[in-house]
């Protein structure tokens, strides 16, 4: 759509009490309120179906007054109308002819941002805001500092505000952004990294602790975490119904006189800050009423006492759980129970979360019921679980706008069993075909009104509240090497965990999740489990992240071979082939399309094994660890005759280092199993000899 050309259909004017959202656009089950047009905030919430995400408002009290209600026209415009097709044919084919709740609001966002720096400069109405204006505003917005994609997308914002300014009942004649005829190259900054890909993994010293006390409170600590909550529910239900009579007053009184006289510690909670003794325990324990635990209390001193004399509040909860080999406590306390089922939730999102590669809003939208019992067969005799999971970022309608109720993944993810755990324990938290991370079952305190599930922020946040509180269980009892250390590249969030899951498949052989490992009972490979979703839920990702690893290896390998490290092998001449090729590719692969373009380069196939302290060159027609049948080597399966192998000095004083590890161990065992230490040792030794023996370098010619 051309200045000249214009708009196919305007909308009729609204009135006061015109509804803001229309009930077409209202989801299916919303019976809230729906905001009308003159109110000073449009929740758009009845538009929203998405149980993860926060729920977006607009606030009309902070745009200008001089713009708020030519803002607002367009605004309602923006809401009850869409794009013109005329207008669509000419876009790019993201240009939706609506736009999700989120977007709307981050659209408007945009345009109050321009109402607020027109009226610093004198201007007063959108009519003044001429093509000229607009071009100096654009520039404005290319030099604040912000990344190309934020520029990009709030220049789309205004393009809309012009075009749905012409839609409205009572257009105010912006002018048309300069970039609809110019181009928008000359109004956006420098490309740089952004998005899923740019994503820094977490570091393998933060994830692996992080995995390991996730893992241990589903499967150690659950247990004991929902019998507490269920006892410390119980205790208050009974406190709530107790009546004082003579006997409930007799109990209150023995009791409050036993912890006098020993001068024992009092038990206490902490209300709005302040110590006060446990009124709700103590009625629940005695059969006391809550008003005469309170008058009680009052007339003995205790709400002073408990200030020097805190005690605490026990559950009779027997304590199943283990850490180190002893009970993980010795009693879980009535005032800590709601605490440590947050910790309980927030385990449960960290382990499906990294260990199935969703995205955090699939993961929030997940119901019980999700993940049925595995029906075996015969080609897995143990079964396989699937995950029936709703997508909500990629959710288009037949239009291709999109769809907040989100659509049914077509294909189920594969579930590992500490996933299958973690959903039954949150199984048992809500109702059956419920959110598992709805909040009324996670937000204990009742802080937030309304339905959906924790938002993706909230999870986030719990993340960091999660990692804190391991710390805190690890320095308890004494577990250091145990603790999770601060990640590098800061807070750990719910984003980064679909790319260092896809970090740690590429990266580690066979697709092992190594980090997991270090929890016994996960001995196992799960890369076929991943293989199978991999086309469907991280397959780009896993291409990206495959591709950074290919080429960090022969890049490291041609800066080695610069530095005169030698190279052995049968493939060491095409190892140092594939190294010099390292100069083109300088920085990191950014999209999917790179990564399938270095995937598919044979010459590139350089896979560094550090397990077993050597390098496949890969090529199929010569590869033994599975007769020459897949695009990609078996690093769990190499074999030490292969034609694929190349081993470095690194690799070779690797092997000396082990060799001397193993004699060490083996003067400590005696018998046959010291002599097969030994023998391993002997066998490393003759790797490395044979290396240096047959070594070939750049600098002396002899590559």
């Amino acid at each position: 759509m051309t200045p000249a050309e214009a708009p196919a259909t305007t909308l009729v004017l609204p009135g006061p009490d015109t509804p803001v959202i229309p009930a077409h656009r209202i989801v299916d089950g919303y019976m809230g309120p729906v905001a009308r047009y003159a109110s000073p905030a449009w929740p758009l919430i009845p538009m929203n179906a998405n149980p993860g995400v926060t729920h977006s408002t607009i606030h009309w009290p902070l745009f200008p007054d001089a713009f708020r209600e030519e803002m607002r026209l367009a605004a309602w415009t923006l809401v009850n109308g869409e794009l013109p097709s005329v207008f669509l044919r000419e876009r790019h084919p993201t240009w939706r002819s609506r736009q999700a709740p989120k977007a709307l609001c981050q659209t408007i966002g945009t345009w109050a941002r321009l109402a607020v720096w027109l009226t610093d400069r004198g201007i007063t109405t959108l009519g003044d805001c001429t093509t000229k204006v607009l071009g100096e505003y654009g520039h404005h917005v290319r030099d604040s500092g912000a990344a190309r994609i934020t520029v990009h997308s709030g220049l789309s914002s205004l393009t809309r505000l012009w075009v749905f300014d012409q839609l409205s009942g009572r257009p105010s004649g912006i002018g048309c952004p300069p970039w609809e005829t110019e181009g928008v190259d000359d109004y956006l900054p420098p490309a740089t990294a952004g998005g899923e890909n740019a994503t820094e993994a977490i570091a393998e010293q933060t994830m692996g602790p992080l995995l390991v006390w996730a893992i241990r409170t589903v499967e150690e600590f659950s247990g004991d975490i929902l019998a507490a909550w269920a006892e410390r529910n119980r205790l208050r239900e009974a406190a709530t119904a107790n009546v004082a009579t003579p006997a409930s007053r007799a109990a209150l009184r023995a009791f409050m006189d036993r912890i006098d006289v020993g001068q024992l510690p009092i038990p206490t909670t902490n209300w709005l800050g302040r110590t006060t003794p446990a009124g709700a325990y103590i009625a629940a324990l005695t059969g006391a009423s809550l008003n005469h635990v309170y008058n009680a209390s009052r007339d003995r001193g205790w709400r002073q006492a408990a200030l020097r004399r805190p005690g605490p509040c026990p559950l009779s909860v027997p304590i199943s759980g283990l850490l180190g080999g002893t009970a993980w406590r010795e009693a879980i306390d009535y005032t800590e129970a709601a605490f440590l089922m947050r910790q309980l939730g927030t385990a449960c999102f960290i382990v499906i979360a990294y260990l199935t590669g969703m995205r955090p809003g699939e993961a929030a939208g997940l119901r019980s019921g999700c993940c049925p019992d595995a029906e075996p067969d015969s080609a897995e005799p143990q079964g396989c679980h699937l995950i029936t999971s709703t997508v909500y970022k990629t959710a288009r309608d037949a239009d291709g706008n999109h769809r907040s109720e989100g659509e049914l993944r077509d294909v189920p993810w594969v579930a590992i069993a500490p996933v299958v755990n973690a959903i039954r324990v949150l199984e048992r938290m809500v109702p059956y075909g419920e959110l598992l991370f709805d909040h009324h079952a996670h937000d204990l305190r009742g802080t937030r009104a309304g339905t959906g599930s924790l938002t993706v922020h909230t999870l986030g946040v719990r993340v960091e509240d999660f990692v804190t509180w391991a710390n805190e269980e690890a320095a308890s009892h004494g577990l250091v090497h145990e603790v999770i250390p601060p990640d590098p590249h800061g807070k750990i969030g719910t984003e980064r965990f679909r790319r260092s899951l896809a970090w740690h498949i590429a990266r580690r052989p066979g697709g092992l999740v190594a980090l997991a490992i270090q929890y016994g009972h996960l001995r196992t490979s799960v890369s076929a489990g991943y293989a199978a979703r991999s086309r469907d839920g991280i397959h780009d990702l896993l291409d990206v992240e495959t591709a950074r690893a290919t080429i960090d290896t022969v890049a490291d390998l041609d800066a080695d071979l610069e530095d005169g490290i030698g190279i052995s092998g049968p493939a060491a001449r095409r190892a140092i082939k594939a190294a010099a090729t390292a100069h083109q590719y300088t920085g990191n692969v950014i999209t999917a399309r790179q990564a399938r373009q270095i995937l598919a380069n044979p010459q590139l196939a350089v896979y560094d094994n550090p397990n077993t302290l050597l390098m496949c060159v890969y090529k199929r027609d010569k590869a033994l660890c599975h007769r020459g049948i897949k695009d990609a080597p078996s690093l769990d399966q190499c074999a030490p005759t292969c034609a694929n192998i190349a081993r470095t000095d690194r690799h070779a004083a690797g092997l000396r280092r082990r060799a001397t590890v193993l004699d060490r161990r083996a003067a400590q065992v005696p018998g046959p199993l010291g002599e097969r230490l030994r023998s391993n040792a002997g066998r490393l030794r003759d790797l490395a000899d044979a290396h240096r023996r047959t070594r070939i370098t750049v600098q002396d010619g002899t590559g």
